[in-house]
């Protein structure tokens, strides 16, 4: 399907071809297939492969593609996108990398997969891959193991700290190539980022389920900056089965993944169930760190994002003198006039530590220092006070 994507996006079938028989094996070759599903055209790529039983361990498929005449993008891609395979099933069937048999992931239509949707990749030439988040199936499917319950146990370990869905199919929806292309190449997964559209490409599947088209869409468009004032982006999920204990360390990964703020609300739903709706606020650029922090760190499987208006008023820091140590201080500013002055609590604690105070006495120093420090903070601050 990916294939199929590439190609109807604009991707020569050639550049496909050509690194598929660069691979130092039987000779494998690509055709395409106009198609339609549920009335929307599509581009079906067939790899014909000629039937082979050869198993393949991660040391073959290194040792293939390192003997291949690949240029050297399309060689690590590959390379990448295996080793990431191997790793996987390694860890469902309890070896080594090293030691795991490919079965399917190993056979000639496989490695055709990987090398095309690779090479078609790095043609296009992208600055970003982003995906939304990727419908895995559901029931069961039998493998060279026997039955296997879907999403296999392989593809949940590639898309760990991936946003999923079972969705409305039940049946395999992501095989595992497929899992592990996604898991090399996509760099963020959100819905539809800021763009301006310049082509779109549609890859089939080889079945046609009921449910919906068996499509992959891939658009290609030029970034676009996000509207005036809407320079931040508000992420926010409801949580109701997350240990307590463990909130505090999620929201100071959230901040070290690079959010402006996070925070928890608690909230009660139906049935008298109380939950946490946890609220994250960060900007277009961080959004790919700190949705992966946010899915990594919680069970949630789904968040909801929108745009918000920042107003922040000129900010500066420095520091003041208080008892023998020197304290952190923000000041904030309105029209040139300081409205706000706070002082860093983590250094005041600090050195009520060093100096053997209570915290409060140490505070009530430092926040008198830094308002003297900053002149007509007082002034405002008992202006206000007196409204």
């Amino acid at each position: 399907m990916l294939l199929g994507a590439l190609v109807d996006v604009g991707v020569p079938l050639a550049v496909l071809g050509a690194a598929v028989a660069a691979l130092p094996v039987e000779t494998v070759t690509l055709t395409t297939e106009p198609v339609t599903r549920h009335g929307l055209g599509a581009t079906r790529v067939h790899v014909n492969a000629p039937p082979s039983d050869v198993h393949r361990t991660w040391s073959d498929v290194r040792a293939l593609l390192t003997a291949a005449a690949l240029p050297a993008p399309v060689r690590e891609g590959a390379l990448a996108v295996f080793e990431r395979l191997a790793i996987a099933e390694g860890r469902v069937h309890r070896v080594p990398p090293e030691d795991v048999h490919f079965h399917e992931v190993g056979a000639l239509d496989a490695l055709a997969d990987v090398v095309g949707v690779v090479a078609g990749f790095e043609h296009l030439g992208l600055d970003r891959l982003t995906a939304s988040p990727v419908a895995l199936g559901s029931g069961s499917a039998r493998g060279v193991h026997g039955v296997v319950p879907v999403p296999g146990p392989a593809v949940l370990e590639l898309l760990a700290g991936v946003p999923v869905v079972a969705g409305p199919v039940p049946a395999e929806t992501c095989t595992p190539t497929g899992a592990a292309l996604l898991a090399a190449r996509v760099q963020e997964w959100t819905t539809l980022p800021s763009m301006r559209v310049q082509r779109v490409g549609s890859g089939a599947g080889g079945r046609d389920p009921v449910e919906l088209p068996n499509l992959v869409r891939l658009v290609l468009g030029d970034p676009v900056a996000p509207a005036a004032g809407a320079d931040d982006l508000l992420l926010e999920t409801n949580v109701d089965d997350l240990d307590p204990r463990l909130w505090p360390g999620v929201l100071g990964e959230l901040l070290a993944a690079g959010a402006s703020d996070a925070w928890l609300t608690p909230i009660l739903r139906t049935k008298g169930r109380p939950e946490h709706t946890l609220s994250v606020l960060c900007t277009p650029q961080a959004v790919g760190d700190v949705q992966a922090a946010l899915f990594a760190g919680t069970s949630t499987i789904g968040l909801r994002a929108q745009p918000v208006r920042k107003i922040a008023l000129d900010r500066s820091q420095d520091t003041v003198a208080v008892l023998g140590g020197r304290v952190g201080v923000k000041v904030a500013r309105s029209g040139g006039h300081v409205v706000n002055v706070s002082v860093e609590f983590e250094d005041v604690a600090a050195l009520a530590a060093a100096r053997r105070l209570p915290v409060k006495e140490v505070l009530r120093a430092a926040t008198a220092a830094a308002h003297e420090a900053q002149p007509g903070a007082s002034d405002t601050l008992a202006t206000r006070d007196g409204e």
